[in-house]
């Protein structure tokens, strides 16, 4: 196959041993139709140079990319679910395909799959992914990626030719196998999973692991469980603060989709923001709102303490609560430079000020109510565009008292690379979003007469989007 030079195949993941995943084989369907390939990510590891019928060979029929994982791996792992334990999860609809250096980086990434197939644990599941489900996943990271959130990309959706039938679709509906890439598929649930069965010296092993190929600034460390843990809870607390500035609701932050490396990933009932709502919720099944807007930094908290305890078994508990008391602070510090970012501002240096003024905008968003949407607020005012504010479509609100305190912090803020207002995605009118009914409007036309124009329109405008906003690279 004609890999490009920027190929270096390193599969680390498999040193671990069997008692952390087992050998799959991916399912042979009836079709492999492409319908979606990232070229720009597959640069970054060399394989932008497959042809069609060769992508589809690995990544529809799974065929073993070159000096790579062979057979794949499903992960063995536990999890909290809606915060009940649950010892009967893995990896029961995908597994680890490939891992590999990133250009420009050395990161190590994986190539993860999501619909390929049954496994040991699929339990009663049939191990297969929804087209709808796909295209749900591909729109959703292109967004994240637009808005700055370190996110897993899609890499590539193949139509698989199955019908299947699913309770909250309407059913048969079409099949599909998603490839993405991300930096890890290691989970807070792996580290839970050998917790539960008491095995402090797999927790080592897998610790050992982690900082070996994902945090080796920590190889030194005194303390490797209480180090890593508050490694993790920074890219956490990153991770949280860039899903609040996005407007973004996860919907399922259970440790099992909590990531090692701090990227989100696995994007099923995801919903961004139509208004400011702090009790808006993703999943229709989320009766409680435990994972609603605003209780997503409680949630991803809840979490890491469960990581915590894992790691308690071959470390002291002071560490690892000193660990976790950083969450708070490096929380609000992220949210502030996270909101800052999305302004197109560079922050004043005083950190008070700074916070005071993010405070003055989440409040704006409030008071603007459902009169005023997430995305069009900073796109008005990207760069301190007052002007552009002002003369716009939303200019007799952002006239109005209620964003009066905004205003008046926004004087004394510095624009971050004004040429990027010259970008002629700011010469528009409204920004791009994803909110529900759009996605579904993209989906109908697939549906009912396989017209994909609308969703490759949708993921150009996004890429549009992404350059123009500029926002600093986040995760993969």
């Amino acid at each position: 196959m004609p890999v490009a030079a920027a190929y270096h195949p390193d599969p680390k993941f498999p040193e671990l041993g069997a008692e952390f995943a087992d050998p799959v084989q991916a399912e042979e369907f009836p079709q492999t139709l492409l319908r979606y390939r990232n070229d720009r990510a597959a640069a970054t590891v060399g394989l932008e140079t497959l042809t069609d019928q060769e992508w589809v060979a690995h990544f529809g029929r799974f065929e073993p990319l070159p000096g790579n994982i062979d057979p794949p791996l499903a992960q063995r792992y536990h999890g909290h679910q809606f915060r009940v334990y649950n010892p009967e999860l893995g990896d029961g609809r995908g597994f680890v395909f490939a891992q590999m250096r990133e250009a420009g980086t050395d990161r190590l990434l994986d190539l993860g799959t999501k619909g390929s197939g049954r496994t040991p644990w699929s339990r009663s599941g049939d191990g297969r992914l929804t087209l709808k489900g796909g295209v749900r996943e591909v729109l959703a990271t292109a967004m994240l990626e637009a808005l700055g959130v370190p996110t897993s990309r899609s890499f590539s959706l193949v139509e698989t030719g199955e019908e299947l039938v699913r309770g909250d679709e309407p059913s048969p509906t079409r099949s599909s196998v998603l490839v993405r890439l991300s930096h890890s598929h290691i989970r807070f649930g792996t580290f839970q999973r050998h917790a539960f069965f008491e095995r402090g010296d797999r927790v080592t092993t897998l610790t050992e692991h982690v900082i070996a190929h994902y945090y080796p600034n920590l190889e030194g460390a005194d303390d490797k469980p209480a180090a890593l843990l508050g490694a993790v809870v920074a890219r956490m607390a990153r991770l949280t603060a860039r899903w609040m500035a996005a407007g973004f609701v996860h919907g399922v932050l259970n440790t099992d989709n909590m990531s090692l490396t701090g990227e989100s990933f696995d994007y099923g009932p995801y919903r961004f923001l139509p208004h400011s709502n702090p009790n808006f919720t993703a999943a229709y099944f989320d009766h409680a709102g435990l994972y609603s807007f605003g209780r997503q930094p409680e949630a991803v908290f809840w979490n890491l303490q469960q990581l915590a305890g894992c790691l308690s078994l071959v470390t002291e508990t002071e560490p690892l609560i000193e660990a976790l008391n950083q969450f708070g602070s490096a929380y609000r510090r992220e949210l502030v430079a996270a909101m800052l970012d999305r302004l197109g501002l560079r922050p004043l240096g005083d950190e008070e000020a700074d916070a005071a003024f993010v405070q003055s905008m989440f409040k704006a968003l409030a008071e603007g109510g459902e009169r005023l949407r997430w995305e069009p607020f900073f796109f008005d005012w990207f760069c301190k565009s007052e002007a552009r504010a002002l003369n716009g479509g939303r200019a007799e609100l952002y006239a109005e008292p209620a964003f009066g305190e905004f205003r008046e912090r926004l004087a004394a803020y510095t624009p971050d690379r004004p040429e990027r207002l010259e970008d002629p995605y700011f010469s528009a009118t409204e920004p791009e979003e994803l909110l529900y009914d759009e996605i579904e409007a993209i989906w109908t036309p697939i549906a009912e007469a396989d017209d994909w124009e609308p969703f490759e329109a949708k993921l150009a405008k996004l890429e549009a989007a992404r350059t123009a906003w500029g926002l600093p690279a986040q995760g993969t």
